[in-house]
């Protein structure tokens, strides 16, 4: 097992949930780029900047999940920059095969709980280059259910949205990549951003597992 997945498990059951006053209080946008968004998150005076989307298409149509999200973040305290994780909307199903596909590039990703990161850090790179140069990403995931979904992510001003979060961040950092272990970090994230949708009315509400 790799050291990012050994990590990821230790630091799983530590996961806290900030409150909404604080959520509101620490998150900044740093601008609305077509269909991306890019914010900057300081918590106990680390710095976390990423942008992030929603899918503009999801399958099946009447599945009940909660919403899903594609991020790239920037970590300059563990120095670590293009992190791109996503989350479905569910608990993905363990050892099944999750891909980010555009055209014919396919890229493989791995799941812990709500959460998947590319598998290959080097493939992030490439990954971000797809995603500049793509109209579209589609990200496929299976559920604990054995559900199958396909979420479409428009690259529409996703450009724009990277280049102002790694602006933000990208002072701070070197040029190594750092280890991933981000599921404290990308579920902070992933509540924060919905508790500010939701307060700007631009989030649905929460929905129900029961199907997915």
């Amino acid at each position: 097992m790799s050291l990012k997945k050994k990590l990821l498990i230790i630091l799983l059951p530590f996961i806290f949930i900030l409150t909404s006053a604080n959520a509101e209080e620490n998150l900044k946008s740093l601008g609305k780029f077509k269909d991306w968004q890019s914010f900057v998150l300081l918590k106990e005076g680390v710095k976390t900047c990423f942008a992030q989307s929603i899918p503009v298409v999801k399958a099946p149509k009447k599945l009940k999940r909660d919403p899903s999200r594609l991020f790239v973040s920037f970590r300059p305290a563990e120095n670590i920059k293009n992190e791109i994780s996503v989350t479905n909307g569910y608990e993905f199903k363990q050892k099944a095969p999750i891909s980010a596909k555009s055209g014919k590039k396919t890229y493989d990703l791995f799941s812990k709980g709500r959460f998947a990161w590319v598998v290959d850090n080097k493939d992030e790179t490439k990954l971000i280059t797809t995603m500049k140069k793509a109209s579209r990403l589609m990200i496929v995931g299976n559920s604990v259910k054995g559900t199958q979904t396909t979420d479409h992510y428009s690259m529409m001003g996703f450009t724009k949205a990277y280049n102002s979060a790694k602006k933000s961040c990208m002072s701070s950092l070197n040029s190594t990549d750092g280890q991933r272990f981000s599921s404290i970090v990308a579920l902070r994230i992933f509540r924060i951003v919905n508790v500010s949708f939701r307060s700007a009315g631009l989030a649905g509400s929460r929905c129900s597992e029961a199907n997915a």
